[in-house]
């Protein structure tokens, strides 16, 4: 008698899905395929040679470091050198403050294993990131949608939804939010936080992008202006007191595959990011945290990030000024400030899934939109990531993604 797995299989794995955009990128392998598509950072702008040069260093000073096994909350030098670079952007803390993770992806689960129990809520953006819809769902979570608008979050609905749904946390990306690109205002950060204090609901603030801006004027970190209204934190240089575990990454200022990221939090809370992270995977790849320990010892990573934002703002131009040239009127569309993404809002009736077939055939890829959202809603609605696209080739994507939209309208 033979195996028959799928009667063996935890009941958990109803609640798993994959993901919209891997399975996308299945059917645009095409090298002649203009791809809009994927949230990937631009490959020529990895700092190849710097890191060649630090692993050369690595391996001839430091190879016990960057080889052999780690402590879980990562290496203690880049925990303190981050620590020092959040104080810098105004959030107080110390090494035990600090939890290295094999990305931001890893801090997601980790928060689901900590916090979520079966039936639970979780409050999400309406849209949202798909990957943290697809860690916390595998916990079986129910979602509590909170709608968007071009200054981000509609953070008057807190009190009532929370109040309804008693969510364990709130999971916010308010600056460049994926997959919008849109930013929470600075009126609606100092409400959200005085709304999560007021009624014990903690937020779990997703930053990956917050370097990356490339217009507008900088807002503070939610858990920066958590942390200020909590003295002690000030007074004794860490984090102790706050409503907000925060989450930034090296992904898309150093490079992906890293997988070199890190939470902020009070040290109780850092154990059980440890405790859970033993679970998984012991500890970050040591060699991906040396390198970014180095890059970071260099001050290499002021100049680097510049370089993107230099990069990004030239493709996010060159997109905004296509889009007006070829869409339709009727489509709506983000401008962002910094980040990866630019959002497309279509005619009420237009289904952008059905859209990318044919931009498929027209040998040009989008992210249709409505897999970023837990109700079901969004059809009309698809990303854009102008990252990784040359202007020249942005130009021609759009000008074909605007006749499939001039032909559907008529």
């Amino acid at each position: 008698m033979g195996i028959v797995w799928e009667k063996l299989y935890a009941r958990r794995l109803e609640w798993m899905t994959t993901s919209v955009i891997r399975d996308i990128f299945k059917v645009i392998q095409s090298s002649d395929i203009i791809s809009m598509a994927g949230g990937w950072p631009e490959a020529d702008l990895f700092p190849v040679e710097q890191i060649q040069e630090i692993c050369h260093y690595l391996l001839q000073k430091m190879p016990r470091e960057s080889l052999q096994y780690g402590m879980t909350d990562g290496f203690p030098p880049l925990r303190e050198a981050i620590a020092e670079y959040m104080t810098q952007l105004g959030i107080p803390a110390k090494k035990e403050n600090i939890v290295i993770t094999s990305g931001s992806q890893q801090a997601l689960d980790l928060m689901g294993r900590i916090f979520l129990d079966e039936g639970d809520s979780v409050l999400v953006e309406s849209p949202t990131f798909l990957g943290a819809i697809q860690s916390f769902k595998a916990y079986g979570v129910r979602f509590v949608p909170l709608p968007l608008d071009e200054e981000g979050a509609r953070v008057e609905l807190l009190p009532e939804l929370i109040e309804r749904y008693h969510p364990k946390f709130m999971y916010l990306l308010p600056t460049f939010q994926n997959p919008t690109g849109v930013t929470m205002s600075l009126e609606r950060r100092h409400q959200v936080i005085e709304i999560a204090e007021a009624m014990g609901v903690p937020i779990l603030e997703d930053d990956p992008y917050g370097l990356l801006r490339f217009a507008g004027e900088p807002l503070p970190p939610l858990v920066a202006l958590s942390l200020a209204r909590h003295p002690r934190n000030a007074q004794e240089g860490a984090y102790l007191e706050g409503e907000v575990v925060y989450l930034s990454t090296f992904s898309k200022t150093l490079a992906p595959g890293l997988r070199v990221a890190w939470a902020v939090c009070p040290p109780e809370l850092a154990q059980q990011f440890v405790m859970a992270k033993q679970g998984a995977d012991l500890h970050t790849n040591a060699l991906a945290q040396t390198i970014a320990y180095e890059f970071l010892r260099r001050g290499w990573l002021s100049p680097q990030v510049q370089r993107i934002r230099d990069t990004y703002l030239e493709r996010r131009n060159a997109m905004c000024a296509a889009i007006e040239e070829y869409f339709p009127p009727q489509v709506r569309y983000t401008r962002p400030e910094g980040g990866l993404f630019l959002w497309v809002t279509l005619p009420e009736g237009m289904d952008a899934t059905e859209l990318l077939k044919e931009a498929a055939q027209r040998k040009v890829a989008f992210v249709p939109g409505s897999p970023f959202f837990v109700d079901g809603s969004g059809a009309n609605t698809l990303r854009l990531s102008f990252a990784s696209v040359p202007p020249e080739t942005i130009r021609e994507g759009i000008r074909r993604l605007g006749e499939v939209l001039k032909a559907h309208l008529g």
